[in-house]
């Protein structure tokens, strides 16, 4: 059998490629698809163009290295074309959401009902019940209005 692999050294890298790929799909999360992919690339290179072990060895790193930052390097282009996501981020959800105070805010500070929770809002002066405000922010669990101009 290691008469075979010497002879063959290509059966090895798809044979070891393909058992890492497997593995992956078993879920790893992504840590053995790269050197999947390094072994099967290292496996038809060998075939095509034959080289010693200590090349083989060489190029699988080389080529696990290469496939890891361009996956990085994919991964943040996507990341920056993405827009921001609000997704389970309540609050954030919030920004650009026109209100009505219901009560009046003292100090700058009250509280506002949206649907079933009450929501703690900050504004930089105090405003009157039934004054129409825009959420701005969200600075932890509060907030943060000011009065809606109604030209918008």
């Amino acid at each position: 059998m290691m008469a075979e692999i010497i002879a063959h050294p290509h059966w090895f890298w798809l044979t070891l490629g393909g058992l890492l790929l497997a593995a992956e799909m078993l879920g790893t999360s992504g840590y053995l698809l790269w050197s999947g992919l390094a072994a099967v690339l290292v496996g038809l290179v060998e075939w095509l163009l034959p080289m010693s072990w200590k090349g083989q060895g060489l190029l699988f790193a080389a080529l696990t290295l290469l496939c890891l930052f361009l996956w990085y390097r994919w991964l943040r282009y996507r990341e920056r074309q993405q827009r921001p996501n609000a997704l389970n981020q309540r609050g954030r959800q919030m920004i650009g959401r026109h209100l009505t105070l219901d009560t009046d805010l003292r100090d700058g500070i009250g509280h506002v009902r949206l649907g079933d929770s009450s929501w703690r809002v900050q504004a930089d002066r105090d405003l009157p019940a039934g004054t129409e405000v825009v959420v701005v922010n969200v600075e932890g669990i509060t907030l943060r209005i000011q009065p809606r101009h109604h030209s918008e």
